[in-house]
C-alpha cells in the first residue's frame, strides 16, 4: 500500500505522483506550434520581400534598433534611447551594452553602421534599399552610432523597428537566408523544407530568464481545411492570420480564443501598368467599376475587411475615403471599354498566388470581370514562383495580393517596381509628403496623393484586411492589432 513515506522513499525511475506533478506539467508548457499559410523563401528579411520571412524570425532571432508594438507605438529595442535634432532629419541612437550576436561577436556601432550601409548598396535586394540609400551613418564611439536623414521622415522611428532593418552581424550576413545570427532571444534549431522551421531559446541572451517559451516550431499549412483540422486536433497551438472560412466553429468552442486584429495592409487587385491595354486608364477604371468591393470582402475574407479605393487604410494618418471615386457600376465601366476602343472579349490573365483570399478572390473578380466583357484566365501558382515571376520579372497582368507594410506609398514614385506605374504628378507629390514636417500639410498632401491613385486607377484597390488568429485558450501574449506581420515569441506564455 502506498503512502506519503513510501512514495518519498521511492526510486528516481519511478513516477512521483504528488509532489513533482505540476512541475511535469509545466515543463510540457515551454514549447510552443504556430501554424503559418505560407512558408518564407529564406530567413533574412534584407534578401526578400515575402513577408513569410519576418513572421518567423523578426525579434526572435534578428532585432532592431527600435521595437514596433501591437498598438502601433515604438519603444525602445537594441536601442536604448534616442534624440531628434530640431530640423527632424538627425536621428544619435545610444545602443545597449549588453548585447552580443549569437556567433559571440560584439553588437556595437560598426555592427549598425554596416547593416544600413549593406542595406542601401548596389547589390542590396532589401525592398527598403531607397531608404537606406537616403540615410548617412555615421559612428560617434562604441556604443553611439548618428543616422542622418536626407528627407523629414516623421515614421523614421517606425521604421527602424521594420524587418528590414534589422542589424546584422558581418561576418554570418552572407548566409542568414539559410543560417541566421542575430541578437535575438531564439535561434534556428532546424529547417525541414516544405514542413517547418524550428526555432530554439538561444542561452546567451541578455536576458534568459524573461523566456518563458523554449522551443517553437513553425508549421506551413497552406490549405484551409488542413488548417482546420490541426487546431482542432491540437497539432497547433495558435494560428495567426488563418483562413477566416474557418472562424465560426471556433468562436464556439470555449478551447480556443479568437483574436480578431486590425492591420495596415492593402488587398489590391494589382494590374500591370505597363501592359497594352493596361496602360490606358479608361482600360483600368472600367475594371474597377466592374469590383464589387463588398461582395469580395465576403466571398474572399469571410467578411473581415474594409473597403478602400485607395492604397491606404482607414487607421492611417492622412486616410481620406476615395471609395467613391470609382464606384461599382457595371454600364460604366461597359462604357469605359468602349471609350477606349477595346473590343470584347479583352482575354488577360490573373495570376494568383497560394494563398486562400487570392483563390478565393481571383474566381471572384474573374465571374465580375466577365460581365463587362472581360475574360479571365487564372493561373495559379506556388509563393516562389509568384516572386520570381510577378514580382521580380514583371510577367502578369493582374494578380491579387496584400501588401502589409504600413508605409509603401513610396512604391508607386518606384521607376522600377512590378506595378509599372509612372506619374510624374506623384513623384512630385510624394516628394513634397517626404519634406513636409508639419502634420497639417502632410496629411493635406497625403490625402491628395490618395486621390491621384484613385483617379489613375493604378490598381482595383479591393480593402484591408482583419486578421484573425485561433488559439489555444490557455496560450498568453498573442498580439491584438498587427500593425507589422510579426510572431513574437518572447511575449508568449502558458496561462
Amino acid at each position: 500500500m502506498l503512502n506519503r513515506r513510501s512514495l518519498l522513499a521511492s526510486s528516481a525511475a519511478s513516477l512521483p505522483l504528488f509532489t513533482t506533478w505540476p512541475a511535469l506539467a509545466q515543463a510540457r508548457k515551454d514549447s510552443v506550434t504556430l501554424a503559418m499559410t505560407l512558408e518564407p523563401p529564406g530567413l533574412d528579411p534584407t534578401a526578400g520581400a515575402a513577408s513569410s520571412i519576418a513572421e518567423v524570425v523578426h525579434y526572435n532571432v534578428f532585432e532592431t534598433l527600435t521595437k514596433i508594438n501591437s498598438d502601433g507605438s515604438v519603444s525602445p529595442l537594441l536601442a536604448e534611447s534616442w534624440e531628434v535634432s530640431p530640423d527632424l532629419k538627425t536621428y544619435t541612437f545610444r545602443l545597449r551594452k549588453d548585447v552580443k550576436f549569437q556567433n559571440g561577436e560584439p553588437f556595437n556601432a560598426a555592427a549598425v553602421k554596416f547593416s544600413f550601409d549593406r542595406a542601401a548598396d548596389d547589390k542590396s535586394t532589401n525592398k527598403d534599399k531607397r531608404t537606406f540609400a537616403n540615410l548617412s551613418t555615421q559612428i560617434a564611439d562604441e556604443h553611439t552610432v548618428v543616422i542622418i536623414n536626407k528627407d523629414i521622415d516623421p515614421d523614421f522611428l517606425f521604421v527602424m523597428g521594420q524587418a528590414t532593418s534589422i542589424i546584422v552581424e558581418p561576418k554570418s550576413a552572407a548566409t542568414n537566408a539559410s543560417k541566421p545570427v542575430g541578437t535575438g532571444p531564439y535561434m534556428l534549431a532546424a529547417w525541414s523544407k516544405g514542413a517547418s522551421v524550428t526555432l530554439a531559446a538561444w542561452p546567451g541572451f541578455r536576458a534568459p530568464q524573461s523566456i518563458r517559451i523554449k522551443r517553437a516550431v513553425f508549421r506551413f499549412i497552406p490549405d484551409p481545411a488542413a488548417q482546420v483540422a490541426a487546431l482542432l486536433a491540437g497539432d497547433v497551438d495558435a494560428f495567426p492570420r488563418v483562413t477566416p472560412r474557418s472562424v465560426p466553429q471556433f468562436k464556439s468552442n470555449p478551447r480556443f480564443q479568437v483574436v480578431v486584429s486590425n492591420s495596415r495592409a492593402k488587398t489590391i487587385l494589382a494590374i500591370n501598368n505597363a501592359r497594352k491595354p493596361l496602360n490606358d486608364v479608361r482600360v483600368r477604371r472600367a475594371i474597377a467599376a466592374a469590383i464589387d468591393r463588398k461582395a469580395v470582402i465576403a466571398g474572399a475574407a469571410d467578411g473581415y475587411g474594409v473597403p478602400i479605393g485607395s492604397y491606404y487604410v482607414p487607421t492611417a494618418f492622412g486616410y481620406v475615403d476615395t471609395t467613391g471615386i470609382n464606384p461599382f457600376d457595371v454600364e460604366k465601366a461597359k462604357a469605359l471599354l468602349a471609350e477606349a476602343g477595346i473590343k470584347t472579349p479583352l482575354t488577360l490573365t490573373m495570376t494568383l498566388p497560394p494563398t486562400p483570399y487570392a483563390r478565393q478572390g481571383g474566381e471572384l473578380i474573374a465571374a465580375q470581370l466577365a460581365k463587362i466583357g472581360i475574360q479571365v484566365r487564372l493561373q495559379n501558382v506556388e509563393w516562389a514562383q509568384w516572386l520570381s515571376g510577378t514580382y521580380t520579372n514583371k510577367n502578369y497582368d493582374l494578380s491579387i495580393i496584400s501588401h502589409v507594410e504600413p508605409f509603401d506609398l513610396g512604391n508607386f514614385a518606384k521607376p522600377d517596381y512590378y506595378w509599372g506605374y509612372h506619374s510624374q504628378e506623384f513623384n512630385e507629390l510624394f516628394e513634397k509628403i517626404k519634406h513636409t514636417p508639419r502634420p497639417a500639410d502632410r496629411a493635406r498632401l497625403l490625402g491628395d496623393a490618395q486621390r491621384l491613385l484613385a483617379r489613375d486607377s493604378v490598381h482595383g484597390f479591393l480593402y484591408t484586411p482583419q486578421w484573425v488568429t485561433v488559439a489555444d485558450k490557455k496560450l498568453r501574449g498573442l498580439w491584438k492589432d498587427m500593425p507589422v506581420f510579426v510572431n513574437d515569441l518572447s511575449a508568449l506564455s502558458w496561462g
